[in-house]
């Protein structure tokens, strides 16, 4: 488990000036989880901030997989968690016990994309647009990196739930004969994944929005999205977009969840919950700070109060909805 320093933030806001046993949260701790991407901490320790300006009291962020953050949260053994993708999530969600147990509030961030990307070059060179492409073993070898005559995809860690879509979609698209499907530590791929097309190699890697990776990789000038030849998900579900592209994954929403019997005897940081919005564009600039080096537990606490102070009239916004709900 990794353990976050939470600072208090010393800017006072002028409607959360009364004392502080009229405030919801006098005395009340709150456990945030996040999962181990590091990425995250941006988003859940702004929620704290905000938390603690109702009166919680923030307890230090911990790290555990999607799956068993789900469940610690429905057994009361957290209150929530900042960073769950909707509609990714909901198999996650399910198996914790659903509505019964939880409660998915508001729409913290989003829409966020992801999908399969491929380097501008050899699209261009190959015209390759499509994953199901891949099925020609002349074309999956180009992505060969260890030798074997398949398309080295960097996927998913285990336990994101993007990594079940990927194999699901291996299947569907008949991919299995010529590509294959890299897990290990998704930072670590991603750092040989960039080095390749620094030397001039094809690349074939999953990804999604925000992240700094599309900062590294821009879309349209360092690589292109491919498309899938129909939607295929355990939902059956369409992921087409609106502009008729289908990346093969829904686009999703990160949402907060957090333990339904906490959330009903706290309905001003639900109702906090609810008002809160951070753009994927900030969200992908800090992230891109965190990859530039900025990325101790302390720079992420500066980017997050410094981003408060330049969004103090919104974040007090939130706070005076959350008194006054």
């Amino acid at each position: 488990m990794l353990a976050l320093c939470v600072l208090v933030l010393t800017t006072s806001l002028a409607m959360a000036q009364t004392p502080d046993d009229s405030l919801p949260g006098k005395g009340i701790k709150v456990q945030a989880l996040q999962s181990s991407i590091a990425e995250e901490t941006f988003q859940t320790m702004l929620v704290d901030r905000a938390l603690e300006k109702l009166g919680y009291e923030p307890q230090p962020i911990k790290e555990v997989d999607y799956p068993a953050a789900h469940i610690a949260i429905a057994n009361g053994d957290a209150t929530f968690l900042a960073v769950h993708w909707d509609p990714l999530h909901q198999d996650y969600y399910n198996n914790a016990g659903g509505d019964a147990k939880l409660l998915r509030t508001g729409q913290y961030a989003g829409p966020a994309a992801q999908g399969y990307m491929i380097d501008k070059a050899t699209a261009d060179k190959y015209n390759i647009t499509n994953i199901e492409q891949l099925r020609d073993p002349g074309l999956a070898k180009l992505f060969d990196h260890d030798g074997d005559g398949k398309a080295d995809l960097t996927g998913c860690n285990p336990g994101w739930g993007c990594e079940a879509m990927i194999e699901n979609h291996l299947d569907a698209y008949q991919l299995r004969a010529t590509v294959k499907h890299v897990q290990g530590s998704y930072a670590a791929l991603m750092a040989d994944t960039i080095g390749r097309h620094q030397r001039g190699e094809p690349i074939l890697y999953y990804t999604w929005t925000p992240y700094w990776v599309s900062g590294v990789l821009v879309p349209g000038k360092d690589v292109v999205w491919l498309q899938v030849p129909f939607s295929s998900n355990p939902q059956h579900t369409s992921t087409r977009m609106d502009d008729g592209s289908d990346y093969g994954f829904a686009v999703n929403t990160t949402r907060i969840v957090v333990n339904r019997a906490w959330a009903e005897q706290n309905p001003a940081a639900v109702k906090l919950f609810e008002v809160m919005r951070l753009p994927i564009a900030d969200i992908s600039a800090q992230n891109q700070r965190m990859r530039d080096g900025e990325n101790s537990q302390a720079d992420i606490a500066r980017h997050t109060d410094g981003w408060i102070k330049y969004h103090q009239q919104l974040f007090d916004s939130w706070i005076a909805q959350a008194l006054h709900r």
